[in-house]
């Protein structure tokens, strides 16, 4: 069992600023005076690592947050079993444990663990070892203090070229320093007591290298390469050279002045150069790449701002002068002959040079030739060969010997590049040469005048119709004697043409609307030879051109017409072409039909159909011509179904009599007819029932008037009723209404005849309204004057009261309890009003309520009303 013993062997306190950065030195303990033999050294606190030699670092930025912060350093042995603590303490720098006295005197005093920052020389020539600073501490005049350091030069690389003295603090170099290698030194110098406190902040000391101008200048290339164009203006800037020095910036050791030292070739100077920035500019405006392409310049670069005892170097700068377009070619001759053969094309009759003293290959140099004057009929041309810079002269029309012998011609040359004017120079014409060309004569075979002959034939031509004529020439004789003709195969067979006349023929006929004649035209090729067998070509174009042969022919000849009588739009096409299409004249060639309708122009090939007055439905086949513009006529039929609706869906299907004497009825028609047949003789029926056939004589008592009423608002068969008392006598009276007897009293029932409304009843040979119901001696009196409707309600009301009170009772002469009903007033009354015998309407015939009816029932109201 391991068991450690651990023991505090001591406490050290460091003054430290409130606030540390990483990596920061906070002090050194003396870590063998509490264990040698430490294997493992550890710190309480992550923020502190602790090295082997006893420094405390920082391992990241810290704050103090209170005046004392403390940790602790472990050491442990693992063989002895040995573990021991180092208490570290850190206090804030501005703190002080006591006040002092406001009487105390406060006396400044110079700090000797601080001095300024230490200068080395580069390359120093020592003696060596070359004391270059002392540190030394204000507390060795209390204490016994060692000194020590540690930081690059010292324990780190470069390592050894510096060292303190334990006891005094000199710091001495051990050898020179390249101050571009290493140009400063940062040590970190320490001062213990002999039991390894520190009374002092460990002293981050710098040495730094001092420059010594031992490196010269330098160019950044071996070569710099320019180039300007020739002729450029004195200023022009041409480029920059570019050094460099690694001695230290921003001294007289890096500060540098350029020169031109030599100029090849060597010619008046051309170049100036800048001394401070190292820019070339142009010097001369003479710049000929003609005489000098190319520039080299031997360039001087000095430090120490070009003093004689400053380091240099020299560099090398190479200008090449850009060629522009300042020499115009010239002919190498001025006049050239040359010779071709008549009708020969496409053939190579001269070449001519120039000479140019720019760059070859560039724009300014590459010719470009042309043809000034003698070529009105552009039958030459003259091309550049661009590997030779020569100009190739070629025909390009076939010459005629017997139009001319020889044709001259001017040719000038240009370059590609506009040409530039040098300076003090004078401006060139163009350089121009005559070729003359001999034309040689040839036999040759006929030719056709004109090349390309244009026919217009008209469509339907008949087949052997002359079209024209074709004739070749012999160009010798200028005649057309002993010529023949002919069409070889392959091509439009159309025409034919006569082999010793020439005439042109048709041998079909020709319709735009059939195979290859879609196209309206042909190119023909026709050959003449001569006696020799040479032949000459030509060309006939046959042009078809657009004939009559369409007739006009309306589109759409079906057509429903409603009772808003809307127009109808007749729309004809042609097949043909204009002038023989459009317009279009329609005509009604039926003057029956043409009296009841009426054609209105709209467009050219369009019309508007319509009736003119008020005419009967029914389906009307009209006749219509339409006439195209060429004048022919195509006769067409149009048949319009004048229907009775409101949309065209409502005909779809009908068949109606056909109007003007042709007219039948359609289906619907005949139903409607029936339908309303069988109205009128159900009215007739129901009039019949309530009035009877004649006079009739009901008995009715008071004591058994409840027989007369019977509960009828029941949808079931009634009972069938025997009782005599319900069986009224009837008798007839004079003024052809009912008459009921019921004892000695009387009363009138009404019937409706013909023309009368509901008050009125027929009366002897006219027509009587109902009056008042006078009872005396029993006999009924028929008053012929006009009552109104409320006396005769004031009438009939008290007594079917009475007899409504007196119905439906029981033996104890109590009502039943459902005999009344009320009926609830359903929002609309009927439009037709009652049919009855008990009518109120006042007309003779009542039937204005059908014209309030659906579109369905308008044609039984047409039916059952006389218009």
């Amino acid at each position: 069992v391991l068991s450690w013993c651990c023991e505090a062997c001591k406490k050290v306190t460091f003054r430290v600023p409130s606030e540390l950065e990483a990596d920061t030195l906070v002090g050194r303990v003396d870590l063998k005076e509490c264990l040698r033999s430490a294997e493992l050294i550890s710190s309480s606190d992550g923020n502190f690592k602790v090295l082997e030699d006893g420094s405390v670092y920082t391992t990241s930025a810290l704050s103090l947050s209170a005046e004392k912060k403390t940790f602790t350093i472990l050491l442990k042995d693992i063989e002895e079993q040995v573990q021991k603590k180092i208490h570290v303490s850190l206090v804030e720098e501005g703190k002080k444990r006591a006040r002092r006295s406001r009487d105390t005197v406060l006396k400044r005093t110079k700090r000797r663990w601080g001095p300024i920052p230490s200068v080395m020389i580069e390359n120093s020539l020592g003696p060596f070892p070359l004391q270059i600073q002392q540190v030394q501490s204000d507390t060795a005049q209390n204490y016994t203090i060692y000194y020590s350091a540690s930081g690059p030069g010292i324990d780190q690389d470069p390592k050894g070229l510096f060292y303190i003295e334990r006891e005094t603090g000199n710091i001495f170099a051990t050898r020179a320093v390249d101050r571009e290698e290493f140009p400063s030194f940062q040590i970190i110098c320490f001062a213990t007591t002999p039991d390894g406190y520190s009374p002092e902040v460990p002293l981050v000391h710098t040495i730094r290298i001092e420059d010594d101008n031992d490196n010269a200048p330098y160019f950044t290339q071996d070569v710099f390469h320019f180039s300007v164009p020739e002729n450029s203006k004195p200023g022009v800037v041409v480029g920059r050279m570019i050094a460099e020095d690694r001695d230290e910036p921003y001294t007289l050791h890096t500060t540098l002045r350029f020169r031109i030292v030599s100029q090849t070739p060597p010619v008046t100077q051309a170049f100036s150069m800048h001394g401070e920035t190292g820019v070339i500019t142009v010097l001369l405006p003479q710049l000929d790449r003609e005489l000098v392409p190319i520039y080299t310049l031997l360039v001087e670069v000095r430090d120490m701002a070009g003093q004689p005892f400053g380091l240099c170097t020299t560099g090398t700068a190479a200008i090449k002068i850009e060629d522009t377009n300042d020499n115009a070619p010239f002919f190498k001759q001025m006049q050239y002959e040359t010779q071709v053969e008549e009708n020969r094309v496409k053939v190579e009759i001269l070449r001519v040079s120039v000479t140019d003293l720019d760059e070859p290959g560039s724009p300014g140099s590459v010719a470009v030739y042309e043809i000034i004057r003698g070529n009105d009929d552009q039958s030459f041309e003259i091309t550049t060969d661009r590997n030779t810079n020569e100009g190739i002269l070629c025909v390009v029309k076939g010459l005629d010997y017997e139009s001319a012998k020889q044709r001259i011609l001017v040719i000038g040359v240009n370059n590609e590049a506009p040409y530039m004017l040098a300076p003090h120079s004078q401006q060139v014409s163009q350089s121009t040469s005559t070729v003359t060309v001999h034309i040689l004569d040839v036999d040759e075979g006929p030719a056709f005048k004109p090349c390309l002959l244009r026919i217009n034939v008209k469509e339907c031509e008949d087949v052997g119709t002359t079209i024209g004529r074709y004739l070749a020439e012999d160009p010798e004789t200028g005649n057309s004697e002993g010529i023949s003709y002919r069409i070889p195969p392959g091509q439009c067979n159309w025409i034919d043409i006569n082999e010793k006349s020439g005439e042109v023929r048709t041998i079909k006929v020709l319709d735009r609307d059939v195979g290859e004649m879609r196209r309206g035209q042909c190119n023909i090729t026709v050959l003449a030879i001569d006696r020799n067998g040479k032949t000459g070509t030509g060309t006939i174009q046959v042009c078809i051109q657009p004939g009559n042969k369409n007739y006009p022919r309306i589109t759409k000849t079906d057509y429903i017409m409603c009772r808003d009588r809307k127009p109808i739009c007749l729309t004809a096409q042609d097949g043909d072409e204009a002038p023989y299409s459009t317009p279009f004249v329609y005509r009604i060639t039926d003057r029956s039909l043409a009296s009841m309708w009426k054609i209105t122009r709209h467009n050219d090939n369009s019309v508007y159909l319509q009736p003119k007055g008020d005419i009967p439905f029914g389906i009307y086949d009209i006749p219509v011509s339409v006439t195209d513009n060429g004048g022919k006529v195509g006769e067409n039929r149009v048949t319009v179904n004048l229907c009775d609706c409101v949309t065209p869906t409502e005909c779809d299907g009908r068949d109606r009599q056909l109007a003007g004497g042709n007219v039948t009825l359609g289906i619907w028609a005949i139903l409607a007819m029936i339908l309303g047949s069988l109205l009128l003789l159900l009215i007739l029926i129901t009039i019949c029932g309530c009035c009877g056939a004649g006079a009739m004589q009901r008995n009715v008592t008071d004591d058994c008037a409840n027989h007369n009423l019977i509960i009828s608002n029941t949808e079931a068969p009634g009972e069938e009723v025997m009782d005599h008392n319900i069986i009224p006598l009837q008798t007839t009276t004079d003024q052809g209404g009912y008459g009921i007897k019921t004892g000695d009293q009387q009363t009138f029932e009404m019937g409706k005849g013909r023309g009368h409304t509901l008050e009125s009843v027929k009366g002897g040979g006219g027509h009587q309204k109902l009056g008042s119901v006078k009872e005396g001696g029993g006999q009924t009196v028929m008053d012929t004057g006009r009552y109104s409707y409320s006396e005769w309600h004031n009438f009939t009301h008290p007594r079917l009261g009475e007899k409504v009170h007196l119905c439906r009772q029981d033996e104890e002469q109590k009502h039943s309890e459902d005999y009344l009903l009320s009926y609830n007033y359903e929002g609309k009354g009927s439009l037709a009003g009652s049919v009855g015998c008990c009518s109120d309407q006042h007309e003779e015939e009542a039937l204005d309520f059908l014209d309030q009816l659906e579109p369905k029932f308008r044609t039984l109201a047409e039916t059952c009303i006389k218009r």
